[in-house]
């Protein structure tokens, strides 16, 4: 009896083409949504306010702070509380009934519903990283949406019974309370998805620039046609086996197979129409027309650049997911690549102009992006992601011989072997080191990799391949993995 296929949450995307009328509706509801995130945040800081206050008056009365926040009375309500309480003070203008939004019957229900939960997934975010217990960056105190400032959007639920959100053939999206509304290109996507045995959960609508998207979310069977299993990879993958990929400003990625993919640099190609717009944008007076006309210019061209940005990388992630059954990448430390130079008054900075525009350069490529990409997409397609140690010299290393060289300049395009005379490009025989150390060769019993047939065996622990790294000929530097929070010591040399 054939095993039921595992399922999985997956997003479709496509740009609306509302009418008037309809383009109305859609600023009214994230309108709504954004009135109803503002009105739940209000409602927990006032209740954190009281229980604080009540809190501070237990302590005054002898007890110790862990007693005090054990018996205090005021609790952060959440959103069955919250809605509860909305529900009693909302009012409705169609009876004549005053309150604090009776117009709440202009728009759909799960508009306000999805901002409430939204608001105790910040709230919850913010607690975790006070705790502790939420890894990474500091999550700071949620704030307020502003009109103008935040991005517009919402999200609507429906009855997965009695579906409302669905296609009306393949160029019109069905949403409720909104009706359906055209679409610029095809459901067959989602129809195929759908008939799959698909089934939808939500549409999250947003405003990016001059567009309105909707992400269709679907739960769908993790399983791609053609294949006995997802997790495992297709005979081609198998057959193209391991890829290591050096991340860089001059190429965008260079492949352990010696191709490099150019870096398209949407940045610089709009570098000369976004100035010219941002420049008449500072010449406007706030809060004029003719200011929001060119904030409205400045949006797009940075949705543009994003917009391509994006699709060049779903196009290179997903070739490299499909077309081999493991990808290596590095582990960058891309807050730390692009912090500024500027340094303090006391002790200035350095090449402040030319750090900057290397900063600007990065962030064009968006090395995290193309990360995050790999990382979901290896996984719908069968193949593996390893990430190499950050702390690796792939750079000064010989892909041939593991010779490491004290000093690199990244002027220096062509990697040159002291020891056995190889000579090849920086940035491939990275993409080399990067696959050897994330991925060894050889199976060693201790981890997971790819032998020789093709099979998943295990790696060498990332620590043992330091440490041959390291008697290769990195003296004086531990062979410990570091924390992601650890700033680099010495500047990035791919």
């Amino acid at each position: 009896m054939p095993s039921t296929p595992a399922r999985r949450l997956r997003a479709y995307r496509f740009t609306l083409d509302p009418t008037r009328t309809q383009l109305d509706a859609l600023t009214q509801h994230a309108g709504a949504a954004r009135w109803a995130y503002n009105h739940a945040l209000a409602v927990k800081l006032d209740a954190l306010r009281r229980r604080q206050l009540q809190i501070d008056e237990l302590v005054t009365l002898g007890l110790t702070e862990t007693q005090a926040r054990r018996d205090a009375t005021v609790k952060v309500p959440s959103k069955p509380g919250i809605q509860k309480r909305w529900n009693h003070l909302k009012g409705d203008d169609t009876r004549g009934v005053d309150g604090i939004c009776p117009w709440w019957r202009s728009v759909s229900t799960y508009a306000f519903q999805s901002a409430f939960l939204d608001v105790d997934r910040a709230w919850k975010n913010w607690m975790d990283s006070l705790t502790g217990k939420r890894a990474g960056r500091r999550v700071g105190t949620p704030r307020y949406k502003k009109k103008g400032r935040s991005r517009d959007s919402f999200r609507l639920h429906h009855d997965v019974k009695n579906p409302t959100i669905r296609l009306n053939g393949y160029r019109r999206l069905h949403m409720p309370r909104l009706g359906s509304i055209r679409i610029h290109d095809s459901g067959k996507r989602l129809a195929r998805a759908l008939q799959r045995g698909g089934r939808v959960q939500s549409v999250t609508v947003a405003r990016d620039g001059h567009r309105w998207y909707a992400s269709v979310l679907v739960d769908e069977p993790d399983h791609t046609p053609g294949r006995e299993t997802q997790r495992d990879p297709s005979p081609a993958q198998r057959a193209a086996g391991a890829v290591g990929i050096d991340i860089g400003v001059l190429h965008l990625a260079a492949l352990s197979t010696g191709e490099v993919l150019d870096n398209p640099r949407h940045l610089r190609r709009a570098h000369a129409r976004l100035v010219k717009a941002q420049q008449a944008l500072s010449r406007t007076e706030k809060g004029s027309q003719r200011r929001r006309r060119a904030a409205a210019r400045v949006a797009r061209i940075h949705h543009q650049l994003a917009e391509r940005r994006a699709t060049h990388l779903h196009a290179i992630t997903k070739r490299l997911a499909t077309r081999h059954s493991l990808v290596a990448i590095e582990d960058l430390h891309v807050a730390g690549m692009t912090r500024s130079a500027r340094g303090t008054v006391a002790e200035p900075g350095r090449n402040v102009r030319a750090k900057a525009g290397l900063n600007r350069a990065i962030l064009d490529v968006a090395p995290g992006e193309l990360r995050r990409q790999l990382e979901y997409k290896t996984s719908w397609y069968g193949s593996t992601l390893a990430v190499c140690d950050r702390w690796a010299p792939t750079s000064k290393t010989c892909s041939n011989c593991k010779t490491v060289k004290a000093k690199l300049s990244l002027s220096t395009r062509a990697y040159h072997c002291d020891d056995c005379g190889m000579v090849l490009d920086r940035d491939v025989n990275a993409a080399r080191n990067i696959l050897d150390v994330a991925a060894p060769p050889v199976a060693s019993g201790t981890g997971e990799t790819l032998n020789a047939r093709g099979e998943r065996v295990s790696p060498a622990p990332r620590i043992a391949v330091m440490a041959v790294l390291n008697e290769a000929g990195r003296p004086g530097r531990s062979a410990r993995s570091p924390r992601g929070s650890d700033p680099p010591s010495t500047p990035h040399t791919n």
